[in-house]
């Protein structure tokens, strides 16, 4: 018996296919090489869905093939997907322009304009973050610069929901989709008539509500036969990126953390109170086990400057040719505070925690005579632990005590450097796990489906890779280095 989980990301799609006794994975992600995002004007970012419908496609042929899993032992299907993107269908079902998708910054100034119209103080209570650069005020800019489009408009929807629909024919979205879009008021616990309103927009294209687990559609006919799955095969789960992160590492109850140190960077925590930031330099989300018996806010703090900064080294300024592990080798022979460099990673557009500032990319203190590429290439991992430091730092003055972080041995959590900072400069234990989202994805598809009798079932066999505590010898240099970065920082 399998579960299939789907993560629907920006850079390509993953499917995983999961043993439910023995939790062996097959997992094939496409394109190879990463899709391509189209950026028409400085600051847009928009995507093709049926890229992600042929990725997806190409996906599960390709574990299907591998793991010679037969249609009908598949159980249930999980969807994870980028959050906060804008797609448009009509009354057919078809796509009316490419999505805009979460990296696309147009529509700040839709989302700032109606904070300021309807009052900080409301929208906080309400929604528990401005409407910002999110989902409805994308809607709101197709309204004023797309009205020919805007009026063919049946459903809007996040990419998860798109996907979902594909596979079902249903158009559907959940309490955890529509906050992640600022579309949810969690005092009235209904969609944000209040902001639908301003904007003039329609509830009626809102699809229909199903909960984050349970049974959300089935799989047609034809979408079997183009897949390789069964007929009727249910659709169980679906959540945005970090809520599934967080469940792919068992972060579901108050205190618990996740983080991922990807293109962006990621501390997203649960917290057991309808809290918010009043600079909303957090945001602040029904998570997938939120309901009205039970709070459970996914309190996300996003940090764009994170493995891009990474990248940039590894391209401009490691040696020729050097891979991430070597670049980690060369750092490790320098101490800790770099010999006095501080790198501000903050060169990958604006800084919600920095409310929404734009500082770019710096490096302070090079010394000619003295400083190499090694020095750089640590102070680059201490730059980017330090902005996780400076965050968390946000999150603990909501109530938030991050003592513990879980995150996926991936990205920059392979580095030993950047972890042990992150864990010297926080004080908090790094516990690393072998997971993914398209595998946190199969497993919510079986809590949703019933096949695991609970949470605590599905996740018996998440087993910790390896653990990262503070070093107490570390512990004066790396706060002396973290007072120098904030002093930098604030200029």
């Amino acid at each position: 018996m399998y579960l299939l989980g789907y993560d629907i990301g920006s850079s390509s799609v993953k499917a995983s296919l999961v043993h439910v006794q023995t939790s062996e994975t097959v997992s094939e992600f496409y394109p190879k090489k990463e899709m391509e995002i189209k950026s028409l004007r400085q600051g847009w970012a928009e995507q093709n869905p049926n890229r992600w419908w042929e990725n997806l496609k190409s996906a599960t042929q390709a574990v299907l093939a591998r793991s010679q899993a037969k249609p009908e032992e598949i159980k249930a299907v999980g969807i994870a997907y980028q959050m906060h993107g804008l797609v448009l269908v009509d009354r057919n079902q078809e796509i009316l322009r490419d999505a805009i998708i979460w990296c696309d910054s147009r529509a700040v100034p839709y989302g700032e304009k109606a904070f300021e119209r309807l009052g900080g103080e409301r929208c906080l209570l309400h929604l528990l973050n401005s409407p910002g650069n999110f989902t409805l005020s994308k809607l709101a800019w197709v309204k004023e610069n797309e009205p020919e489009i805007y009026a063919k408009i049946r459903y809007y929807m996040l990419p998860g929901d798109y996907i979902a629909m594909r596979l079902t024919g249903d158009a559907r979205t959940t309490v955890s989709g529509l906050s992640e879009g600022i579309a949810w008021d969690f005092t009235a616990g209904s969609p944000a008539a209040f902001l639908l309103d301003y904007f003039g927009f329609d509830a009626a294209m809102i699809p229909d509500l199903v909960p984050t687990f349970g049974v959300q559609g089935h799989v047609t006919a034809d979408i079997a036969k183009e897949l390789g799955l069964a007929a009727g095969t249910p659709v169980t789960y679906r959540a945005g990126d970090q809520p599934n992160n967080a469940l792919s590492l068992n972060v579901l109850n108050p205190g618990e953390v996740a983080a991922t140190a990807g293109t962006s960077g990621v501390v997203y925590g649960v917290n057991g109170d309808v809290k918010y930031d009043p600079q909303s330099r957090v945001n602040s989300f029904a998570h997938v086990n939120h309901s009205a018996g039970q709070t459970r806010i996914g309190v996300l703090l996003c940090i764009n400057g994170t493995a891009c900064l990474n990248t940039w080294i590894k391209n401009n300024v490691a040696p020729e040719g050097s891979h991430y592990a070597e670049m980690n080798g060369l750092a490790a022979d320098i101490p800790v505070g770099s010999e006095g460099i501080s790198m501000i990673p903050f060169g990958n557009g604006s800084e919600r925690m920095l409310c929404n500032q734009e500082p770019n990319c710096s490096i302070h203190g090079i010394n000619f005579n003295h400083h190499q590429k090694a020095h750089l290439i640590r102070a680059a991992h201490e730059g980017i632990a330090f902005s996780f430091k400076y965050g968390m730092d946000i999150m603990n003055r909501m109530g938030l005590e991050l003592k513990t972080i879980r995150a996926g041995q991936a990205n920059l959590f392979l580095s030993p450097i950047f972890r042990q900072t992150l864990s010297d400069v926080t004080g908090a234990v790094i516990e690393l796990y072998n997971t993914d989202g398209s595998v946190g994805a199969a497993r919510g598809a079986g809590i949703g489906a019933g096949i695991f009798k609970d949470e605590q079932e599905a996740f018996l066999t998440l087993k910790k890779e390896e653990i990262v505590t503070p070093k107490p010898e570390n512990a004066a240099a790396v706060t002396d280095a973290y007072e120098r970065w904030l002093n930098r920082l604030k200029g």
